[in-house]
């Protein structure tokens, strides 16, 4: 039963276009990354908290991305006590092994087994499971800022149905010499999703594979980004592209996910971009200056009268920089009177 499983996409003069796009700017990646040098390094760091803040909180977390930079910039195991920084802990673990190491991590079914193990090696609650694909049926559930959670839809079933499921996308992965790399990550990691292979950690697993196949194709501008915070910011629009492929499955039409793939990809390609061209600027800013702008950045739609409460700042003086940042072309006032708010340019 190791036939692939069958996916269709409509590949016209449109989607070209937009794969060779993201290829064009990955063409001019290799003197921006020789010019740029120190910045990328600060953006690498700023780009991991974000990462890592958002891929746990997609699946529930609650910290926010200061209090997952305070535990990952003296990070001990007598600090891991919840759940939510046991898996803050974790996705760092995988995402720093895949940053440094990812030319040794190949597409196999111990390699996959061996990063879920590592992403929960610190959860004590899932010692049981780590490792190993699941032994229990799951499904994908959307978990919203409530606490509350929804059945998006049902996956494989355990057992003979995982196991050649994973085994037929891994050996597809392997011969497939044909199709375009960006598509080729695009179905992998629907197809990984859509058969949710662990019993737990399976969103968080798939938005890492994301990153280590475009890097192990040559994609490393996404070190210096987070995919994870552009799909965070879109969450909804996340999990209807894949309730609405899964439920023609199978044989399901998947161009509308490998347009939303490839969208989320030219927006941080954009942003990346962005911060690039704005990081002289950045670096004069004074420290409450830069303390409201990652605010900003990491609570897009928020109102002077939040920031001033959370970073413990007078109102008059938030205002005040808040202006400052808007001549700077850093961030974007939006509405008037007690509705304003802002967001990142």
């Amino acid at each position: 039963m190791n036939q692939v499983h069958t996916l269709n996409i409509e590949i016209d003069w449109k989607l070209i276009s937009v794969i060779s796009k993201i290829d064009r700017f990955d063409a001019e990646w290799t003197s921006i990354e020789k010019k740029e040098g120190q910045s990328l390094k600060q953006l690498k760091a700023i780009a991991t908290v974000r990462s890592v803040g958002a891929s746990t909180r997609i699946e529930g977390s609650k910290m926010s991305n200061e209090e997952v930079d305070v535990l990952l910039s003296d990070l001990t195991i007598d600090k891991l006590k919840d759940r939510d920084s046991q898996e803050v802990a974790g996705y760092f673990d995988v995402l720093d092994l895949i940053s440094e190491s990812y030319d040794g991590i190949d597409i196999t079914e111990n390699s996959l087994k061996n990063l879920h193990n590592r992403l929960l090696r610190y959860s004590v609650k899932d010692d049981w499971h780590k490792g190993n694909y699941k032994q229990l049926s799951n499904s994908v559930e959307a978990t919203f800022p409530d606490g509350s959670t929804q059945i998006i839809f049902e996956t494989a079933t355990p057992g003979i149905q995982t196991e050649d499921a994973m085994r037929a996308l891994i050996k597809w992965y392997v011969n497939d010499k044909e199709t375009h790399p960006l598509v080729k990550t695009a179905i992998f990691c629907y197809e990984f999703v859509s058969i949710h292979p662990f019993q737990d950690g399976n969103g968080r697993i798939s938005r890492l594979l994301s990153s280590l196949l475009l890097i192990k194709y040559g994609y490393k501008w996404i070190q210096y980004v987070s995919f994870e915070h552009e799909i965070e910011s879109r969450k909804v629009e996340y999990y209807q592209e894949l309730r609405k492929c899964q439920a023609q499955r199978p044989g399901e039409e998947i161009t509308t996910w490998i347009y939303f793939f490839f969208d989320a990809l030219i927006n941080i390609q954009n942003q990346l971009i962005a911060k690039l061209n704005t990081q002289g600027v950045e670096s004069s800013l004074s420290p409450k200056e830069k303390s409201i702008l990652v605010f900003i950045a990491d609570h897009p739609g928020t109102r002077s009268g939040e920031i001033a409460t959370k970073l413990k700042i007078p109102n008059p003086t938030i205002k005040k920089i808040l202006s400052v940042l808007v001549n700077k072309n850093l961030i974007e006032k939006y509405g008037s009177g007690p509705g304003t708010n802002y967001g990142i340019k």
